[in-house]
This record gives structure tokens, sequence and C-alpha cells, in this order.
């Protein structure tokens, strides 16, 4: 595909090191700043000239853009890092009143960062989580990384400065030390135990052996692990997404969100400083996103406070609480819907005179097209939804909860819906010790949380259960039944994995068929198949 622009010798030579070719109709940008990106994209969709013809005008020949000082910088070297830094802030107004002058906040989407988030706590993992449109989050895993580490003679674990200036100091310091300790006290005896029980086959290597031993252990025992345990985050997102992630985090009540807002503002500002703008906080729009945040917040609190003497009722791990009526009808008219031209009302009086038949055959005919669950099917499925209630424990959340194409909300960490133990600690004679961990945890919990109900979360381990709910579509539950249920999956959220689609196959035995790659058996090493496939390419 041929472009129609003609560019001189001298032009092609100033754009060869920012984009791939000058003779094509489709290429990419390379060795742009973020800033740079982001506004020749705002301008070229108001623009009758090419991207590249753009470039060269607006940017690399126009001296308000400072373009030569921005880009001039070099990773090898820190005093051209430093030149570039402040030539974006010398060039910000211009930059700003692109980004503000075309389009309005999509705009923020046409420039991104990587962020390291490390030596944060896992309370404040799911927070940013939360911000789950833009982003994309990576967190370290408990499943294949000892956490038992010490630096300076302590574990590494949020030391709450609010709790650290209270009379519960040393409750604090001492709870989560404790939890630790259990921790680290049964890596071994839990070692043996699951040897023993699963031993090596014949066939299967000495490292996918060792690997699915380990992932096993770190498994039972991450319940253990309290909610103050750091870790680190790496994050992709675009403008508008960090923008929105640190206005939340700034308001948000415990001082650890608030610093990693304030750090992460000024990090990104040195990359981004065009996208975030509206996140500082001395900002117009970020004051007003303060206040009616603050003041939503109040008035939610207040109602609450009125149903708090309602009864806690027991529940199940997986409620189904409301779903679609008329789903199979939906469904197929949705699937229909492109390729007639009728209106969708009419569609949708063609599909409720189908006999019962003629509508599961058009169903089956969809499933059997379904060869692997990585194919997903056409967007019809995104009309049906359903909402579970769920109580499973922090650990399992933490999987669960990043699902972004969901709606889901959560209670407060606490004790008080009590603890999931694995079988295998019984089994292996530690139940005894774990129990008391948690005992004392709930202790320390309830002490603190007289008077500091969020930061007493710190100490909860994650074995404690948690209650959330789920507002989902049929096309993203497809995925997260399939994905969850996969053997080498954690075991608590292969449960819930499993009983949303037993939940669904009890109101839509035919939609459930759609699900057609959960799978409903127990594993013991349910991650030696992945590893014995590492292993195989390994050697290829």
């Amino acid at each position: 595909m041929k472009t129609h622009e003609v560019f001189t010798e001298e032009e092609q030579e100033l754009l060869a090191p920012y984009v791939t070719n000058t003779d094509q109709s489709i290429f990419a940008l390379t060795n742009l700043p973020e800033v740079i990106k982001g506004a020749l994209f705002s301008r070229y969709s108001r623009s009758t000239l090419g991207l590249r013809k753009l470039l060269l005008k607006d940017f690399i020949q126009n001296q308000e853009a400072a373009f030569d000082a921005i880009q001039g910088a070099s990773p090898h070297s820190s005093d051209q890092v430093i030149a570039s830094r402040l030539a974006i802030e010398k060039a910000q107004d211009f930059y700003d009143r692109i980004l503000d002058g075309y389009g309005d906040d999509s705009i923020g989407e046409l420039g991104g960062a990587h962020l390291a988030l490390e030596n944060v706590s896992i309370l404040a993992t799911k927070v940013i989580q939360d911000a789950r449109i833009g982003g994309s989050p990576l967190e370290k895993s408990t499943r294949y990384v000892s956490f038992n580490k010490k630096v300076n003679g302590e574990y590494l674990f949020y030391q709450d400065p609010t709790l650290l200036e209270s009379k519960y100091a040393e409750l604090y310091l001492q709870t989560n030390r404790m939890l630790f300790d259990t921790y680290t006290e049964l890596i071994d005896p839990l070692t043996e135990f699951v040897q023993k029980n699963l031993q090596q086959e014949s066939g299967i290597s000495d490292a996918a052996y060792r690997r699915s031993v380990k992932a096993k252990v770190f498994d039972l025992i991450r319940g253990i692990l309290p909610a103050s345990t750091l870790t680190n985050m790496g994050v992709f997102g675009n403008g508008r997404f960090f923008e929105n992630l640190i206005g939340k985090m700034h308001i948000h009540p415990t001082k650890e969100l608030q610093q990693i807002a304030e750090v992460s503002y000024q990090e990104l500002s040195k990359l981004i400083p065009s996208f975030i703008r509206r996140a500082e906080k001395e900002h117009r729009h970020f004051k007003t996103f303060a206040t009616y945040s603050q003041k939503l917040t109040r008035t939610l609190a207040n109602h609450a406070e009125q149903a708090q003497n309602m009864e806690v009722h027991a529940s199940d791990l997986v409620t189904l609480v409301d779903y679609t009526d008329n789903a199979e009808q939906l469904l197929l008219a949705s699937m229909l819907y492109p390729h007639l031209s009728q209106p969708f009302a009419q569609i949708m009086q063609y599909v409720n005179q189908l006999s019962t038949k003629e509508k599961n055959q058009i169903l089956h005919s969809i499933i059997d097209l379904r060869e692997n669950r990585r194919q997903k099917s056409g967007r019809g499925l995104e009309t049906v939804f359903y909402t579970f209630d769920i109580l499973g424990d922090y650990g399992m959340y933490r999987d669960l909860q990043r699902h972004r194409m969901l709606t889901q909300e959560r209670q407060l960490l606490s004790t008080r819906h009590g603890y999931v133990i694995p079988e295998e600690l019984v089994l292996a004679g530690v139940k005894e010790k774990y129990d008391l961990a948690m005992k004392k945890a709930a202790e320390a919990f309830e002490t603190i949380a007289q008077e500091y109900p969020l930061q007493a979360q710190y100490v909860v381990p994650l074995a404690y259960n948690i209650r959330w709910f789920v507002h989902i579509n049929l096309r993203a539950l497809v995925w997260l039944v399939e994905l969850r249920s996969t053997p080498q999956g954690h075991e608590s959220y292969r449960k819930v994995a499993q009983e949303m689609y037993q939940k669904i196959e009890e109101v839509h035995p035919m939609i459930a068929k759609l699900i057609k790659f959960v799978d409903l058996e127990e594993y013991g090493l349910g991650r030696l198949d992945a590893e014995i496939r590492l292993e195989q390419r390994k050697t290829k």
C-alpha cells in the first residue's frame, strides 16, 4: 500500500529515526517520547496532513515544540536525560495547548508509561487493580516466590505510620512477625508432606517436579501471609488511566495509598506530564473530583449505617443473585443481528416464535465450532448478565479481582467471616499451629479495628474470607470460568469458577453448554502438567 505523500531526501532523512517507513500507507512510530506521540496523534485527528507531514511541520521543524532538546536524550547519558526533562517542562505550555485544544479526555489515552511499584502492601495492590480500564497490572506471585525473606532483621511487611504512632504499635508489629514466623516454620514440613504423598512418577523431570512441589507448598501456606505483606507490581497504563488512578489514591483514607499517589505523580510527571496534570492536588479538576468523591462516600456511609443492625445470614461460597430472564432469546437475537437488516425488536419476535428444538440447534451449532478456550464466542454473549455474591478467602479474591471486563465491589477485609484451611495442612499435622496463628491475628484485628477499621485490615491473613459481588456478562463469564477452572489453577478459585458454572447450569442449562471447556475435576499437583510442558519446550 504505497503512500500518496511525497518526501524530499532531506525530509526522509529527518523522518527515518522516528517512522518505520516513508513510502507506505501503514507505518509505526519509533524513538519518540510519549508526550510527542500523544500530541501528534491528537492533532492528527483534525488535520488533512498525514502523520509524517505533521511530525515534520509541527514538531521536528517547529522551535516552540523543543523537539531537538526533548528527543535528544539518550538512556546512556544522565546529562542528556536531565536536559530532555527540562526541555519538556519548558515546552509544556505548547503540549498542553495541543492536548486541551484537540479532543476530550480520550486524548489521555494516546500516551502511556510503565510504572514499577515496589514494596507496596498486598492491601494497596487491590486498590490499584480496582482501576481496571486502560491499565495492565502484573503482581508478584505468592505461588512461585517465598515471602519469608528478612531485610535488616525484619520481615517485609508494611509498617503503617498511623498504627505505629498509636497504642497498638507493638500489637501490630508482633502480630505481623508471628504470621511470618508461622509461614516460615511450615515450609519444610509441608514440602516433606507433599513429596511423600505426591511422589515423582517416571518420565517426569526433576526440575518440573521440584517446581510443582514448591508451587503446591506456597499455595498451601499463602493464607498465613498478612495483607500487610510487601510485594512488587508492574503497571503499564495510558495517561487517562494513571490520571484517574492517582486522583483516587490521593483521596484514599490510608497513608500508604496517599504516598503511592504522590510518588507516582512525581515519577510519571517526568514522562507523561501533560496526560496526568489534572491529578495534581492543586488542579481545579482534582479539587472538584475530591469534593464530590468525599461527599458521595459520606452520603452512602450514612445510609449504610442505618442497615448495620441487620442480622448477617450465612451464605454459600457462590450465590447467584440475579440474571437475565429472557437470556436465550436475547442471546440468539444479538448473535443474529449483524447478519440481518431488520430492527432488533423484529429479530426478537422472530426468535421468540422459534421452537425450543430450533433454538437449541442454533446454540449447538455455535458451541460445536469452538475447539479450545481461546476461541471466543461472538459479542452477542455480552447482552446476557449474571450477578454473583461470593464469600471466599482473600488470597483467592486477589486472583479473581484481576479480571477486568466485569463490575465488582468488595467489603472491608476482616476476620469476621471465618477462614479456610487446606485439607493438606490437617493431614500434615500442622493444623494446630495454623489455627493458633489465625486466632491471634483475629484477636489483634478486633482490638485494632475498634479505632482503626481501615488500618486493621493490614493484620488480616489471606486465608480469611471476604465478601464481594460480581456483575458479569456471559462472554466474560465463559472466559473467567474456563480459565480459572484449569488444572494448574489454585484450588480455591477453581472451586469458585466451578460453582459459577453450576449455578448457571441450574437456571440456564442450554446456555451453560457455551462454557464448553470448564474443568470440573480435582487434582493433586495441578501445576505439574504445566511444568512438564515448560520442560519439554526447553529441550526443543
